[in-house]
């Protein structure tokens, strides 16, 4: 019986990945890892030190310079984990709405990826993860046990966001929020590096609908029924 050590979740943002990966993390007693940090990470550095989002090089060059950590969760406000960048918690900083709305096009640059790429393939490869992002199945961790791609609607995921938005008390409008995550969705799945698309292998979880303790469910069954395949080796 094969052991589903490495698990990736991806999809578009606001569809649940990450509640999703959290649960599943801790049913399992696995790390949590949501790749997605680094690039709010990276995104915020940016727009903290008057960083251009229009120059590839130097956004590059940042994410080469800047040392980016993820740590278990250090004090208990909500915190999923700990957000360092050169030794500064930026836990919060990262979810800020300016970041939302230009993390997409700071994480599309070719530079970029490839500076966070080998950190991110170095967490999985040590096994017992739950990793979230965009192009975990497809390009960070082709080799994982199990792919799942969490879908819902673009309408459904806005909603989502927005709720999130208010219930931290950032002042949000629906309509606002639903056209930025057209936006990102035309940048995430038009990129030329890694775009937004299912693994051919992953299986496609649609959260439409669901609450989020019946998405857990599914993904639960779909570990399982991963164990109880033959081993690849």
């Amino acid at each position: 019986m094969s052991q589903a050590k490495i698990i990736a979740i991806d999809g578009p943002a606001a569809s649940g990945k990450t509640t999703l990966g959290v649960q599943l993390a801790r049913r399992l007693d696995y790390l949590f890892f949501d790749t997605g940090v680094m690039y709010r990470a990276i995104t915020w550095a940016a727009l903290d030190r008057g960083v251009p989002l229009d120059n590839p090089e130097a956004l590059t060059r940042l994410a080469e310079e800047v040392v980016i950590d993820v740590r278990p969760p250090s004090r208990d406000d909500g915190r999923l984990s700990d957000v360092l960048l050169d030794g500064q918690d930026i836990t919060w900083e990262i979810r800020h709405p300016q970041v939302d709305q230009n993390v997409s096009v700071v994480s599309a640059y070719p530079g970029v990826r490839s500076a966070l790429f080998n950190h991110q393939r170095r967490v999985g490869l040590r096994g017992h993860v739950v990793m979230v992002g965009r192009d975990i199945g497809t390009v960070v961790l082709p080799e994982a046990d199990l792919k799942i791609y969490l879908d819902a609607s673009v309408e459904e995921r806005a909603r989502r966001r927005y709720a999130e938005l208010v219930a931290r008390g950032a002042s949000a409008r629906y309509e606002d929020v639903l056209e930025d995550m057209h936006r990102r969705d035309r940048i995430d799945s038009t990129r030329a590096i890694a775009p937004l698309r299912p693994a051919e292998d992953a299986v496609i979880l649609s959260s439409d609908g669901l609450e989020a303790d019946e998405v857990l469910e599914r993904a639960l069954a779909l570990v399982h029924q991963c164990q109880e395949q033959p081993s690849r080796e």
